[in-house]
């Protein structure tokens, strides 16, 4: 099967470690709106997502699934746009929106699915127990994880970024204009022990959430927050008139959806669902729902590495 050709959609942090979060921050209060909302009067509407029936695949994961009459995805809730879950328990965001082509796929129906939040630490554990039968939640894919987890996609290709004021955006273009500037993340991250590196010249601030960052952003406090691009988008998507994410990211990392090390057809059918559902367009109609309010132009999603 031909798969697709990669481009650089931008969103993530620095090289993580097999345990490391560089994506653990809360949402917190810094929109306009509720985090991780969608589908105003004039913002692109979400799309639907036809359930497949009577699915037969030699996996024991989704046999188990089929049976309780559930699909347990972990994911993450504190990301605006991303992966949020708001007050009432509902869920939104792009890596939902992947959870839910995917599931339905797999022949699931939204009623039949369950979220679980499953903080970063303990993402590898929580797999290899069969505690959820897949991930989806800005999971970089790497040899060491494969040890423990099997990977279907890469589904987005990410990478570290910036968050600036829109007033400042031609003042702050990358890292090569960051020298003397002050650069917020959340204690202990990825991007944070990037941007500390000599050579980018900047002075950092660190805080436990990126919702702290962003406002100190917004209160002209700090001149940037870098962390995921991805989620740097969710946080321009609820300021587009005063946010905005510079667009030139300086890591890479491939997100994918994560799933039991052995179970290959699952795999393959998580992958098949994400090829077919980025033809039929659903892909780009959810990026332009959630991520896409940021203003971040839409980029096709990477190649499938199947294996």
């Amino acid at each position: 099967m031909k798969l697709r050709k990669s481009a650089a959609i931008a969103a993530t942090v620095a090289a993580l470690a097999l345990t490391a979060t560089a994506c653990g921050g809360e949402s917190g209060n810094a929109g306009d709106k509720p985090a991780g909302s969608t589908g105003g009067k004039d913002q692109p509407k979400l799309p639907t997502y036809k359930v497949a029936s009577n699915v037969s695949i030699d996996s024991a994961t989704l046999k188990k699934a089929q049976k309780a009459g559930k699909l347990v995805i972990g994911a993450k809730n504190d990301q605006p746009y991303l992966g949020f879950e708001d007050t009432d328990g509902k869920r939104s965001g792009f890596d939902i929106e992947i959870a839910k082509m995917v599931a339905a796929d797999l022949g699931f129906k939204p009623s039949q699915l369950e979220f679980k939040t499953v903080d970063s630490n303990v993402r590898e554990t929580t797999i290899s127990k069969g505690e959820v039968d897949l991930y989806v939640g800005t999971y970089t894919i790497n040899d060491e994880r494969k040890k423990q987890v099997g990977f279907a996609g890469p589904y987005f290709k990410a990478g570290a970024d910036l968050l600036v004021r829109t007033a400042d955006e031609k003042k702050i273009t990358g890292t090569d204009s960051i020298k003397g500037k002050t650069v917020c993340s959340i204690k202990g991250s990825t991007p944070l022990q990037e941007i500390k590196k000599p050579k980018y010249g900047a002075k950092t601030i660190e805080l436990s959430k990126y919702s702290e960052c962003v406002q100190q952003l917004l209160n002209n406090e700090v001149d940037a927050v870098t962390t995921d691009d991805a989620i740097l988008k969710g946080y321009a998507a609820q300021r587009p008139t005063k946010l905005h994410v510079v667009g030139k990211p300086f890591t890479e990392e491939p997100y994918g959806v994560g799933m039991n090390k052995d179970d290959k057809a699952l795999r393959d059918a998580v992958n098949n669902a994400l090829e077919a559902h980025e033809k039929n367009g659903d892909y780009k109609k959810a990026y332009d729902a959630t991520l896409g309010l940021s203003n971040s132009a839409y980029t096709e999603p990477p190649a499938l590495e199947r294996y």
